[in-house]
């Protein structure tokens, strides 16, 4: 057995003519052999000076080979490595499992790999932030309360979906190392390793990108101004710590909005009930148009206006002026208008964070193109949240979902199936089996080769059939969000024909009302403005189940009564 410095193993193949041998590239795993195609045939070497059988997986073509240096060689001796060596491994750290990203996806990903009994040393997250993961949500509404504000430790991970916080001791606890402020700069997913800023290494055997999304910067587009002081982008704890400063300095100032999607609006009651006097702008006819009709944006629009923020629409901003200072004293609107601003918030999108994997992984509709458990086109790479475009089984097409609770789900996802993926290949130097996988006693078996080559037969069906047994990933999509006194929550497609029921006059005091989308005679999707928790389960009901529609007048008249029925 030859291992080159590569950290692969030279293996001999016994069909050689002797006196040569041919030789194969052997990739080592610390979790096991795993086979690449549906055809693998495994040799094992048993070499007097080395005390326990290895497990290797052919990866490369045969090339002839001199006979490996006999024991005793210099090669084959135990003298010690070379500095250089041994500066390189002190530089490397090495996983089993790589979590990149430190969200929420990052948190639930690391609570099911504790369930699931990972041992101690085997997980590592690796995140930008300084912060354990927290439910990101809470940046644009408790957070950003004028009294009884949330604050970390209260909302970190997995308070949000009514489960166990997790402190950072609770990852010490579990052994789960948490790499924070390390932004990495390289991933080369063919050798398995990821390069930080300050150079530092990580390896691992499984990799789950949990990376998120950034968001779109006006200064991306050139805009005049969009680097002032005073303007603020909100994405993590600290664009929030940042946006609270400024909101307990410019109290009673005036605040300008540059979007009106989730965070646009979410802002907008957040800064107006911190008493700024609030401005929103945005291009569409009406605001968060993705998800909104008309009429249910009318409702929230006329309900801002009594609150006394000012809505400007069809329109965008085009630049900023600032003083002498550098802070931001105006924004100017594509239409003419200037707008004195002491703080603004841009909330015009975000983008997935998928750089690094550019030319590595196959993508699709703007993500990283993955399957029903979120395996990516690379061995042994996974991807979750944000940046994974995935099949949506409900409505048979490809989609990508910004949203906590895809974030949430698609890591326990994930997990589940990498976990179980990894438990039909045997671990090195254990007893552990499940799956059969060969083993030194194989070697000398009556058939001996040949019984080696049955036996992996056997293993490679076997974990086929355990695979295929886990279920796909079927989601329903979910939104929600609070703001004032509101809560709406969306379940389901938005597409198709729409009927609007109940009170939906943003004057009234106690204001309720929904929507439904039909499609094809079926509902497929269903919103509820301050809906209770059965009534928002019984929507959410309707979005799974589909039911036929006979007639849209006759829905209208049983609103929110309908989907009781189900």
């Amino acid at each position: 057995m030859r291992i080159d410095l590569r950290g692969q193993v030279a293996g001999i193949d016994l069909s050689a003519p002797r006196g040569k041998v041919k030789r194969r590239t052997y990739k080592y795993l610390s979790n096991g052999i795993r086979p690449l195609s549906p055809t693998i045939f495994f040799v094992l070497l048993l070499v007097p000076t080395v005390s326990s059988a290895w497990e290797f997986l052919p990866t490369s073509s045969d090339r002839s080979l001199p006979l490996p240096p006999p024991p005793g060689s210099s090669f084959g001796s135990s003298r010690l490595p070379s500095r250089a060596i041994l500066e390189r491994s002190m530089a490397e750290k090495r996983f089993k499992y790589v979590i990149l990203g430190g969200g929420v996806a990052a948190g639930y990903a690391a609570r099911e790999f504790a369930k699931l009994g990972v041992n101690p040393g085997e997980l590592a997250i690796i995140s930008k932030e300084s912060v354990a993961p927290y439910e990101r949500p809470a940046l644009s509404k408790g957070y950003l309360f004028p009294q009884g504000a949330a604050r970390l430790p209260g909302f970190h991970v997995c308070v949000g979906s009514g489960g166990e916080r997790l402190l950072p001791e609770w990852y010490t606890e579990k052994g789960i190392e948490l790499i924070l402020s390390t932004e990495i700069v390289k991933a080369d997913l063919a050798s398995k390793a990821l390069t930080s800023a300050a150079g530092e290494t990580f390896k691992y055997d499984t990799l789950i990108i949990a990376t998120g999304s950034t968001v779109i910067r006006l200064s991306d587009f050139g805009v005049q101004g969009a680097d002032a002081n005073g303007i603020f982008y909100l994405r993590e704890i600290d664009d929030a710590d940042k946006l609270v400063a400024a909101i307990q300095a410019k109290k009673g100032g005036k605040a300008v909005i540059v979007g009106g999607g989730y965070i646009g609006l979410e802002l907008g009651a957040a800064l107006s009930i911190n008493d700024l006097d609030v401005t929103m702008v945005y291009p569409e006819p009406w605001c968060m148009p993705r998800l909104f009709t008309s009429g249910i944006a009318a409702f929230y629009e006329g309900y801002y206006a009594n609150k006394g923020i000012k809505i400007i629409k069809g329109t965008v901003a085009v630049g900023f002026d600032s003083n002498a200072n550098g802070d931001v004293t105006a924004v100017k609107l594509k239409d003419g208008r200037v707008l004195e601003a002491d703080i603004v918030v841009v909330g015009v999108g975000g983008r997935p964070l998928t750089t690094l994997f550019k030319g590595q992984l196959e993508e699709e509709k703007g993500g990283i193109k993955t399957d029903g458990f979120f395996k990516t086109s690379a061995p042994d790479v996974y991807a979750v949240g944000d940046v994974a475009t995935f099949p949506l089984k409900l409505y048979n097409e490809l989609r990508r979902v910004e949203h906590v609770d895809h974030s949430r789900k698609s890591a326990e996802q994930a997990v589940k199936f990498a976990s179980r993926v990894d438990a039909n290949y045997n671990p090195i130097g254990g007893g552990h089996n499940p799956r059969g996988w060969p083993t030194p006693n194989d070697l000398s078996s009556p058939n001996g080769e040949l019984g080696l080559l049955q036996t992996a037969d056997k293993a490679a069906i076997k974990a086929s059939e355990g695979v295929g047994s886990f279920e796909e990933y079927d989601y329903l999509p979910y939104f929600y969000s609070r703001a004032f006194d509101l809560s709406w929550q969306f379940y389901g497609d938005n597409v198709g024909d729409t009927v609007l029921f109940g009170d939906n006059d943003p004057s009234s005091a106690k204001p309720k009302f929904g929507t439904y989308w039909i499609k094809d005679g079926k509902v497929v999707g269903a919103f509820l403005e301050s809906g209770t928790s059965d009534e928002n389960k019984a929507i959410a009901k309707v979005a799974r189940v589909q039911p036929p529609v006979e007639s849209l007048d006759q829905l209208t008249q049983q609103g929110l009564a309908f989907a009781s029925t189900f």
